[in-house]
């Protein structure tokens, strides 16, 4: 088998879970930038699994080595590894930067993975410009889906060498929890303190994942309807303590739960026993607790700027999209959602069917493909320039 070696900056649930499923097809070494995340307040996963792993930064995140310390770690694996392909997550990081000149110096093909949207943050020329030329140096790629391959596709990247399948979640994890929590639900909703039907968010408290017009929807909803839902809030972060007072301002304070962020052993339980969810983000390259959700067999109501929305999102299916500026749409959306007589059975079972297509198994096979195409050549053909820009970047 080639060996592959594979590039992220920190192992969370579902990285493990689509390395997992990788690691079936491919000699795959899986190189870790740091063993904490500097975004995701993850317990450290040290699961053996069926792959190699390395972690260049044992303790603390990437951010606290130097640069040139992590990218000189980095090539000194990659030396002793000898892969045939890398694979490279993006094109926006030290680790990435190294990799792509630790590629271009010894001609070994690249495939990017990349979850970035043209809309996704306000875009300049000169930065495109570079993404063009560091672009130019993949073989292939690996993407969420269409919105993010329309993207490469404007940067340069041919369509044809594009696949899809990069945002996944162990969806049978969910799928089965779900089932079983479901069984005892009695039991496990008085555990958590759980009412019996809730709407469901799980977001890090940061601006664009736009929690401040979910209260304001949820708080017009609560006044149009005569037995709303409960809200149920899981996350944690900065704008925390800005929520709990608009939570005082709305008197939300007795119909919104804030239990915070959750590791992945205890989401099953929100996820089963919730009636719907709700991602409310102004930017979201995917959205991968959509996926979670849908796992767990529930309606999805998802703002129309998320990445995964062609996706995963069958409008009046398995949910409905929203404007995330649109507090008043999303507040009729959850009446509609939380009415009498809704079939929640339903859409919940066509979220699931839908989401099954796009697991940790989709992720694999586009993998693959990928990583086939970047074998089968031809070779990239760039200029000094853009093999200069990586090394450049590097060290910047």
């Amino acid at each position: 088998m080639i060996p592959v070696a594979i590039i992220f900056d920190n192992f969370g649930p579902y990285h493990i879970a689509r390395l997992q499923a990788a690691s079936a097809d491919w000699n795959l070494l899986a190189i870790e930038a740091a063993g904490v995340s500097a975004v995701y307040a993850w317990e450290k996963n040290s699961t053996a699994g069926t792959f190699r792993r390395v972690t260049l930064v044992e303790q603390g995140t990437s951010e606290g080595v130097g640069r040139s310390e992590l990218v000189g770690r980095l090539e000194r694996v990659l030396d002793e590894f000898g892969p045939g392909v890398v694979v490279v997550p993006g094109w926006a990081s030290p680790a990435a930067w190294g990799a792509m000149d630790w590629c271009a110096r010894r001609g070994v093909p690249m495939v990017c993975m990349s979850e970035s949207t043209e809309w996704d943050e306000p875009r300049t020329g000169w930065k495109e410009w570079i993404k063009r030329r560091l672009v130019g140096l993949f073989s292939s790629a690996l993407v969420g889906g269409k919105r993010h391959s329309d993207y490469l596709t404007k940067l340069g990247m041919p369509a044809e060498r594009i696949f899809m399948g990069y945002d996944a979640v162990d969806n049978r994890f969910f799928s089965e929890k779900a089932k079983e929590i479901g069984a005892c639900g009695g039991e496990a909703r008085r555990k958590h303190g759980l009412p019996e039907d809730y709407f469901l968010a799980s977001a890090r408290f940061v601006e664009k994942k736009n929690l401040p017009r979910l209260l304001e929807a949820y708080a017009l909803y609560r006044g149009s309807c005569e037995t709303p839902w409960p809200l149920a809030l899981l996350g944690d972060g900065l704008l925390r303590g800005a929520l709990e007072s608009q939570l005082g301002a709305l008197g939300l304070r007795d119909h919104v739960m804030m239990p915070g962020f959750k590791q992945v052993s205890d989401l099953p339980a929100y996820y089963a026993l919730a009636g719907a969810f709700i991602h409310p983000s102004t930017v979201e390259p995917w959205g991968l607790v959509v996926n979670e959700a849908m796992a767990s067999g529930l309606p999805v109501l998802v703002s129309n700027r998320c990445g995964c929305v062609p996706e995963l999102v069958s409008e009046g299916v398995n949910g409905f999209t929203f404007d995330p500026l649109n507090v008043k749409e999303l507040a009729q959306k959850m009446a509609q959602v939380s009415a009498p007589g809704f079939p929640r059975t339903v859409f919940g079972a066509k979220s699931s069917e839908i989401v099954a297509e796009w697991g940790c198994e989709r992720f694999a096979r586009g993998l693959s493909e990928a990583i086939e195409v970047a074998l089968a050549g031809p070779p990239v053909v760039s200029t000094r320039l853009d093999r200069a820009l990586p090394r450049v970047l590097k060290h910047r």
